[in-house]
């Protein structure tokens, strides 16, 4: 299962370059499915290697003028602030039983874990759903808009421990009317610097355990996939990649949601 892991990183690392996100959406689950490592864990471990690996893969986005900076900041700078936030003070507040009903109980681990597959389907659909061209094309939100949405998305980022591209992407491809693969570039340097950001929410909180060795390794390798990956983007066209990152990260929502909640351990 381990070696399985190890390959599983690098297709981690391979869509993050790709799409400029999946990173977290899949190291999350690998790391807790095929490494065994405790949900809440899995969620600091993915920071780490998605901010690091994302932030080696602005490299070639920057050289390709694929990022805008702007939305990057004004989307960027609330989202790392609540993550950091979300890291230090909340997260470590959540009980291990959230809930109990009828028996069945709601534990952290089980909570964060279908909120995870929940936020996936849901931008799964906004970026499947055809969109009216006529209707939106001229629409414009406000820079506060856009900040109050990088806020949320931080929050929810440091619940779930993904870098956040699979919320992101929608919102800067939907509402900032980014195209896709400025889109990927701007999310990568988003993700990078909020989840370093969030990873050192972690340490400085001081109640998780870190094997750096071991998280060390798996970086290295998501890191060789990401280079992978971005030699990959350059060959594919940008509607073809946006409809294919809706279906992946659909297909990991349904897989996630029926292992947690009908295949229970």
């Amino acid at each position: 299962m381990e070696i399985l892991g190890y390959v599983a990183i690098i297709l981690a690392g391979i869509s993050l370059g790709l799409i400029g996100a999946g990173g977290g959406i899949l190291t999350v689950p690998i790391l807790v499915y095929l490494f065994a490592v405790s949900p809440v864990l899995a969620t600091a471990y993915s920071l780490f290697v998605v901010g690091s690996t994302s932030l080696v893969g602005v490299v070639p986005k920057y050289l390709s003028k694929n990022i805008s900076f702007r939305t990057a900041l004004i989307f960027g700078i609330p989202s790392m602030i609540s993550v950091f936030l979300t890291r230090k003070y909340i997260l470590p507040k959540i009980p291990q039983t959230v809930f109990e009903i009828e028996g069945f109980i709601v534990s952290k681990s089980l909570f964060l874990m279908v909120l995870f597959a929940v936020l996936m389907l849901f931008s799964a659909r906004s970026m499947l759903k055809k969109s009216n061209n006529s209707q939106n094309a001229n629409t414009v939100i406000s820079s506060f808009f856009v900040s109050l949405l990088g806020f949320t998305e931080g929050v929810i980022t440091g619940l779930v421990g993904a870098g956040g591209g699979f919320i992101i992407i929608p919102i800067l491809t939907l509402l900032a009317k980014l195209d896709i693969k400025k889109a990927i570039g701007t999310s990568l340097l988003i993700v990078a610097v909020k989840s370093l950001v969030g990873s050192l929410g972690d340490v400085v909180s001081g109640y998780l355990e870190f094997d750096w060795k071991f998280l060390i390794v798996i970086t290295s390798l998501s890191i060789f996939g990401m280079f992978i990956g971005n030699a990959l983007s350059k060959r594919i066209d940008g509607s073809k990649l946006k409809t294919g990152f809706g279906w992946f990260i659909l297909i990991m929502g349904v897989y996630i949601l029926i292992k947690e909640l009908v295949f229970r351990g």
